[in-house]
């Protein structure tokens, strides 16, 4: 077991720089089943969904050669069982995409149910209608799922509601199916896109990512043969954004694409942060206490849920009554408990929470509940009077890579220790 010490407040200041996106990553992975070759990955972040997703990649057949710490070449072209180990896909959410990307490879799959930050109901019944409209047989079981499809031919599906996982999933059992797969009411998420863009370049017929409608063309097969570098991470460049602010800091956040973090932005000048663009990085003060704003999480372009939580530190310690609606999770406010231990004054119930700003948070002994809530936990710390320890670490190393590090050198006082 291990545990973050962070000795506060310190005000964050310097550059950082922003790694490959989680979120794109873990579905880009397993879409390199559906690739009957060789290509390599770059900017991958190394954190442990990446680590798990080659694992399970590995277990199936694939051949994983590590050039550098974010890139990695990898030969899919002898997956040789449909089998993924159960322990492994338990482990994590994104695991799902193993589904929609071997249902195109080999017509057969079996994962385990997938895991993750526990936010509350997290169906997968999107996912199943997209299969099932594409001509497979699922059944879920015993903590299992099965697939399976003779032969997947394209259809028409109209999303219920808008669902990013089962937007990406039902594009990667599309790639190879025969005819036309139109999906309508699809998420325009930037991981969405990159997916997408990566299929694209490795031989896929895709249009429309990042639109409403998505079209995808079925290819006989994907070739690969070719390089691609990952999305940076419009989340961890997010929650660094809100950290200069809830630390009264100066941050420039290198390396990122400053379209993507419109809403981040137009909420920290609302609350009376100044926030300059320079096309490829942003930079981000300031040197006052934030003003109260009122949040509601929405699918992209919207405020994105996984910045809720660090957002929450900013309102937190800002001048007035806050709230934020919660949308997307019901049980995202989980971290809301471990701030009021450090003498925020948060009010939650079901999706909403209300916000009475005090002026100083104070260190104290917290647990990280999700990963996003781990981070915010650590802006917390920073910010706060004394010291804080930030326990189950283990949520925090699934999405940010050498999170301590990014912020010891942007000068906050903090250390990983065993415990």
């Amino acid at each position: 077991m291990e545990k973050l010490v962070i000795k506060g407040p310190t005000p964050l200041k310097g550059e950082i720089k922003i790694n490959g996106a989680k979120n794109a990553a873990v579905a880009i992975l397993p879409a390199t089943l559906l690739i009957d070759g060789i290509c390599t990955l770059d900017n991958l972040p190394h954190i442990s969904d990446v680590m798990i997703s080659c694992e399970i990649l590995e277990k199936l057949g694939a051949k994983i050669t590590w050039n550098t710490k974010n890139c990695i070449t990898i030969d899919t072209r002898h997956i040789d069982t449909t089998q993924t180990p159960l322990d492994l896909t338990s482990k994590f959410r994104a695991s799902y995409y193993m589904i929609g990307s071997m249902l195109g490879r080999k017509g057969e799959i079996e994962v385990g149910m997938p895991g993750g930050c526990q936010l509350g109901a997290r169906p997968i019944d999107q996912h199943i209608k997209g299969f099932e409209m594409l001509g497979a047989t699922v059944s879920v079981g015993n903590g299992v799922i099965y697939a399976k499809a003779d032969s997947l031919v394209g259809n028409s599906i109209y999303m219920d509601i808008v669902s990013v996982g089962a937007t990406i999933n039902i594009m990667l059992a599309a790639v190879l199916a025969k005819g036309t797969t139109t999906i309508d009411n699809a998420a325009k998420e930037p991981h969405v896109v990159d997916v997408a863009n990566f299929l694209n370049a490795m031989g896929a017929d895709i249009r429309g990512a990042g639109t409403d409608i998505i079209k995808i063309n079925g290819v006989d097969r994907l070739n690969g043969n070719s390089t691609y570098s990952v999305v940076p991470d419009q989340i961890e460049a997010g929650t660094f954004m809100l950290a200069a602010v809830a630390t009264k800091g100066d941050l420039l956040i290198k390396n990122c694409i400053t379209k993507h973090l419109d809403s981040i932005t137009a909420k920290i000048v609302e609350v009376g942060g100044i926030v300059e663009d320079f096309g490829d990085s942003l930079h981000v003060y300031c040197n006052h206490r934030p003003s109260k704003a009122n949040i509601k999480t929405l699918p992209y372009p919207g405020f994105p849920t996984d910045l809720q939580p660090q957002m929450g530190v900013v309102l937190a310690l800002a001048d007035g009554t806050s709230i934020i609606n919660e949308s997307i999770w019901e049980s995202r406010f989980q971290y809301t408990q471990e701030l009021n231990k450090m003498g925020a004054q948060i009010t939650a119930q079901g999706k909403t929470a209300i916000f009475e700003g005090v002026e100083t948070l104070s260190g104290s002994p917290v647990c990280s509940t999700d990963l996003r809530a781990g981070a915010a936990l650590i802006i917390a710390g920073t910010a706060a009077n004394g010291v804080t320890e930030v326990h189950n670490l283990e949520h925090i190393d699934r999405g940010y890579e050498d999170i301590e590090e990014k912020f010891r050198s942007i000068g906050a006082q903090i250390n990983r220790i065993k415990t």
